[in-house]
């Protein structure tokens, strides 16, 4: 893969099963998100509202969240915006009627990004989702710090 940008790289290897938790303004709606996803290979939880959305991520630890466009931009996000989890994991607003062409600019703040369902290629919107929850996880994600001693140590302690 000589050449190849680190993008491609990350979002054309075998995928790992995603969670995610589909939320919408009406039960309808969030379950027609999971059913679509689901049949993409995500594992999926569908919930009403932004309270609904607290909740469930606190036992269901999303990998990324797959949120009516419509809700994200007419009820308040203070709760999600706050949640320790939530406001770490990446954002895809879903819309079954607004074109990417209508979106307002000051709609897309934390928003990973937009997909339209109607027209959706089902690689694209694969490829998508995981580079989204590959970023989230890649930015907030903490490690360990190592250092070149602890390391001499690993080694020398396996040497023995």
């Amino acid at each position: 893969m000589i050449g190849a940008s680190i993008y491609d790289i990350l979002v054309s290897h075998p995928h790992p099963t995603l969670r995610a938790l589909c939320v919408g303004r009406h039960e309808f709606v969030a379950e027609h998100i999971g059913r679509y996803f689901g049949k993409l290979g995500l594992v999926t939880e569908c919930v009403v509202g932004v309270d609904s959305a607290v909740d469930a991520a606190r036992h269901a630890a999303p990998d990324v969240i797959l949120c009516e466009y419509e809700l994200l931009t007419s009820f308040p996000l203070a709760a999600w915006e706050n949640d320790e989890h939530l406001s770490r994991t990446a954002v895809i607003g879903i819309s079954l009627s607004r074109r990417p062409n209508e979106l307002l600019p000051l709609n897309v703040n934390g928003v990973a990004g937009f997909l339209y369902l109607p027209t959706l290629d089902e690689e694209d919107a694969r490829r998508v989702v995981h580079a989204a929850a590959m970023s989230a996880r890649a930015h907030y994600q903490q490690s360990l710090p190592t250092t070149f001693a602890s390391m001499r140590a690993e080694r020398d302690l396996s040497a023995r």
